[in-house]
Parts: C-alpha cells; sequence; structure tokens
C-alpha cells in the first residue's frame, strides 16, 4: 500500500508523525529515505516529541545511532549513510534494539536484507516547488493510510 502525503510545512511534518505515533509500539521499524534536508531528522523530532522524549534528538550521522529511552518507550534512532557494507550492521546490534523498541533508520538502503519486516517506509521527496512523503505501510498498517 502506497499513499502520497503533501507536506505543505513544518507542521504537517509534525501532525504526520503525531498521526503514527500512537499506531506504532515496540518492533515497529520505520524506514526513512530521502536526500539530505528532506526532513527526515525532523520526522524523528517530531516522533520523539510524541513519545514523550524530552532530549534533544539530532542526527546520529558520525555515531550511526543514538538511544532515547525516556519516553514511552525505547527510540533507537539510526543513520547508516557511512556505512559500506552489511557486516558492520551486525556490530550495531540491530535486531536487538528491533526487539525492544520503536527503530527508525535514516539511509536503510543497506539493511534492506537484514530487516525482519518495515512497518513503515517513508520516501521523503522535494520536486523543487512541494514536499511531500510517499508512505509505504505493512498489511496491518495499511489501514490507516488508505
Amino acid at each position: 500500500m502506497n499513499k502520497r502525503i503533501d507536506l505543505n510545512s513544518e507542521q504537517d511534518t509534525i501532525d504526520l508523525a503525531y498521526y503514527i505515533g500512537p499506531i506504532i509500539g515496540p518492533g515497529a521499524v520505520i524506514s526513512l529515505f530521502g536526500e539530505l534536508g528532506s526532513g527526515k531528522t525532523f520526522f524523528v523530532k517530531a516522533l520523539g516529541a510524541f513519545l514523550g522524549i524530552s532530549e534533544d534528538i539530532d542526527s546520529p550521522s558520525f555515531v550511526l545511532f543514538k538511544e532515547y529511552h525516556c519516553g514511552r518507550y525505547p527510540l533507537y534512532h539510526l543513520d547508516l549513510y557511512r556505512l559500506k557494507q552489511e557486516d558492520e550492521l551486525l556490530d550495531l546490534g540491530l535486531l536487538d534494539m528491533i526487539e525492544s523498541g520503536i527503530t527508525v533508520i535514516e539511509w536503510p538502503e543497506i539493511a534492506q536484507d537484514f530487516l525482519p519486516y518495515q512497518s513503515l517506509q517513508l520516501r521523503f521527496n522535494f520536486d523543487g516547488e512541494k514536499r511531500y512523503v510517499e508512505v509505504t505501510a505493512e498489511d496491518k498498517l495499511a489501514k490507516y493510510f488508505e
């Protein structure tokens, strides 16, 4: 199931995160695709706010992942842009993260074969005039995006 959602403002991205927040829980995997500056990290900040995380959420580009345990559920925020080989994923403990909290992965392309499933894939786009996200949802979440 695919759905396009226009993001005409930052508030639209916040609203999307607040819409997704209540329909996911521990074990959810959200893959974020999109170019630099397309809104991926901004979305994670909004999702973290919904989950009650009071810490500042920023991009984990240089440390590969950050974890936050002060909200409703643990939030694991990964940025796999710098990984070059699939072997490097094993050192991160990716599967353990997935089992214990909500996992959000920016630049997830290298991890596609390692992910047991993905609850949501969000593809952030900017066509020069409009920002939008294309949502792909697994079966049990598809009804929320019809």
